[in-house]
């Protein structure tokens, strides 16, 4: 293929070897060998092959997703991948940036009954589920009810006589509303349930319950069940509904690893009530993964266009320069860039601490889980956030053809902005990690010591000692210094933590109840909350530069974390002044160096995002194709439309030519 000539010249200018970033992102240049073969498995094979889906109907856009889906479970077994990451590569290469209807059946499902189920629950479900002989999903949220889980109607009531459940949607609101994959494609779903025995409610309980027929696939009686029609994205998905009326499920198909329920009704209680939030911790850590890899691929689209694309001049007379020749263009680009890196390790630290906590816990040993769930919360909704306003931000920066689903960017957009409210609303998650932020900030004023990520709060007792005024407790910051950056974030992080938790105890000394407290002082523990992951992000992007062995990408990548850090103050000023932590003649020098490393970067920048090592398959854009031939493939694109398949479209015979002639 001949590429285009300024991605030729650009990528021959680059200081760094992108394949060995590509092997650091991947955990190792065997790891890349391995998933690139994985790659070629399903590059290379015709089944794959389709038509652009934005072509398509929704019905039909299921369809193929259903289509697909169904292969990839046969040439999984066929070609015998089994582990789970290598999953993830077969299947994302698959999808590009689509969801699949099982989605759920192997994410939320599987991992459920995996993690939730006694061993003679393992020994039935299991084999089905892994056989794919139940096709199951996750039913919690509700009409009126997402993510505050104790306001859930649905109940499940025990029956003493026949040993079973009874399950029931008691409102309108109570109806199972969201669950992907309920729709259509489940058989079995995993229902959420207030929990009824011996007259009393237990709180929620997981059950599972069959809701179509096995074989012919139709509603079972006493269950109704459909799609929820049209949404903002992810028309491939059957996002469904599921209203029970005196459904009857087995004593047995309740969840009873940890609680159960005795043949008579009595109720044995769990160790920890803690212990059921393993499977939103392990999504809400794979999401922190899916901001990164989202970003990236906004961000390859974008900073690639923007090196193919010539516009205005710089220079009256001189050729039009490439858009990435424009600071406007690196300063809304390149930050996003390095923000897609720091997303990066954050997502490889955060599944790394949940594989390690998780083989704590199974020992028995909870210490760790508060922090776990406080960390996954806020830093699930930290970098959803952040990514969600990147990839729009990587959309508008493409100009007009931004807008054209052919750039890739609005697929991109709507497959992950419900990131942002599923498993767990992104305010409400940062409310949790404030609550931890709190506790740990009143062990600390009562004379305990924290661990963890919230240690920096231990200084704060320190401060105490030696009462000095707040400005003269100024950090020495050294501004192209990422490790001295890291003290900053720790400064603002443990001031902000501080200042929610003094607003939180004045309004509680005006005689307010603790939830009137709590909610007159949620903005600023929302702050508190977005400091603390802040902080979090760019300690562990720089704690990744000093494990980097060649020296030239460790120089890019220590270019991308200053950039990341200091804009971040840049946007942040108010905090860093406030607090005393900077001066005000330091922010001025850290916006100079911000426009600095934008033009330190611009040599690198397409090596940047080609280390991601897409596949245009993957990237699903004309405007981010890595030969740079845009402008003949999108006129091809747009040929394809459907609205072309004809000269002469019917509309103009049967509405436009009448109304013509009767004017």
């Amino acid at each position: 293929m001949s590429v285009n000539a300024d991605l030729r010249r650009e990528r021959a200018a680059a200081t760094f070897q992108p394949e060995l970033l590509t092997h650091i992102l991947d955990g190792g240049a065997e790891r890349t060998r391995r998933r690139k073969e994985i790659e070629a498995l399903v590059l290379n094979d015709p089944d794959f092959q389709h038509e652009d889906l934005n072509f398509l109907s929704r019905s039909q856009r299921y369809e193929q997703a259903i289509r697909k889906s169904s292969l990839m479970v046969m040439k999984l077994r066929e070609y015998g991948i089994a582990d789970p990451e290598e999953i993830y590569w077969f299947k994302r290469t698959c999808l590009g940036s689509f969801p699949e209807p099982l989605g759920l059946h192997f994410s939320m499902f599987h991992k459920t009954i995996e993690t939730q189920t006694s061993a003679a629950q393992k020994e039935k479900w299991l084999p089905l589920v892994r056989g794919v002989k139940i096709i199951g999903t996750y039913a919690q949220t509700e009409m009126g009810h997402g993510t505050h889980l104790r306001g859930l109607e649905t109940t499940a009531t025990y029956d003493p006589s026949t040993q079973e459940f009874i399950l029931n949607s008691p409102t309108v609101t109570s109806i199972k509303w969201w669950p992907g994959g309920l729709g259509k494609t489940s058989n079995h779903a995993i229902v959420l349930a207030q929990l009824y025995t011996q007259g009393q409610c237990k709180g929620l309980h997981a059950f599972i319950v069959p809701i179509r027929q096995l074989g012919t696939h139709e509603p079972l009686p006493g269950i109704t069940v459909g799609d929820i029609g049209p949404k903002f994205g992810y028309d491939e998905m059957d996002n469904g509904y599921l209203k029970m009326d005196n459904f009857r499920i087995p004593r047995e198909n309740m969840l009873m690893k940890y609680a159960q329920v005795e043949p008579d009704g009595t109720y044995v209680k769990p160790v920890s009530d803690k212990l059921t939030y393993g499977t939103m911790v392990f999504i809400r850590s794979l999401i922190v993964g899916d901001s990164a890899r989202s970003l990236s691929r906004a961000c390859t689209i974008a900073i690639r266009y923007s090196a193919v694309r010539h516009q205005s001049e710089l220079k009256p007379g001189e050729p039009e320069p490439q858009i990435l020749d424009y600071q406007t263009q690196q300063y809304k680009l390149f930050p996003l860039l390095a923000t897609a890196y720091a997303f990066h390790f954050v997502g490889a630290y955060i599944k790394d601490t949940y594989h390690r906590i998780n083989g704590d816990i199974s020992k028995g040993d909870l210490s760790e889980l508060p922090e776990l769930h406080a960390l996954t919360a806020g830093l699930k909704a930290f970098t959803s956030w952040t990514a969600n306003a990147g990839i729009e931000e990587c959309r508008m920066a493409c100009g007009g053809h931004g807008y054209s689903r052919c750039s890739g960017i609005p697929d991109i957009y709507v497959t992950f902005t419900p990131s942002c409210t599923y498993e767990g609303e992104n305010t409400v998650m940062m409310l949790q990690t404030a609550r931890f932020l709190m506790k740990s900030y009143t062990q600390v004023t009562s004379g305990q010591q924290v661990s963890g990520m919230v240690s920096y709060l231990n200084d704060l007792s320190r401060q105490r000692i030696q009462p000095q005024h707040v400005a003269a407790r100024t950090v020495t910051v050294r501004i192209n210094d990422p490790t001295s950056l890291v003290e900053a974030y720790k400064s603002r992080a443990a001031r902000l933590v501080e200042s929610a938790a003094k607003n939180l105890q004045a309004e509680l000394t005006h005689r307010r109840s603790k939830e009137d407290a709590w909610n007159r002082t949620s903005v600023d523990l929302v702050r508190a909350s977005e400091a603390h992951c802040h902080y979090v992000v760019v300690k562990l992007f720089t704690a990744k530069l000093a494990e980097v062995g060649d020296a030239a990408v460790r120089a890019v990548l220590t270019e991308l974390c200053l950039l990341y850090a200091l804009f971040g103050i840049s946007r942040n000023a108010g905090d860093f002044l406030q607090a005393g932590i900077l001066t005000s003649a330091q922010i001025t020098q850290v916006n100079q160096h911000v426009k600095e490393l934008l033009a330190i970067i611009r040599p690198n920048a397409v090596a940047l995002v080609d280390s991601f090592d897409f596949h245009d398959v993957h990237l699903g854009s004309v405007l981010g194709r890595y030969d740079g031939n845009v402008y003949e493939n999108m006129f091809e694109w747009a040929k394809k439309s459907p609205l072309n398949k004809t000269q002469v479209h019917e509309s103009f015979h049967k509405h436009l030519k009448p109304m013509q002639a009767k004017l």
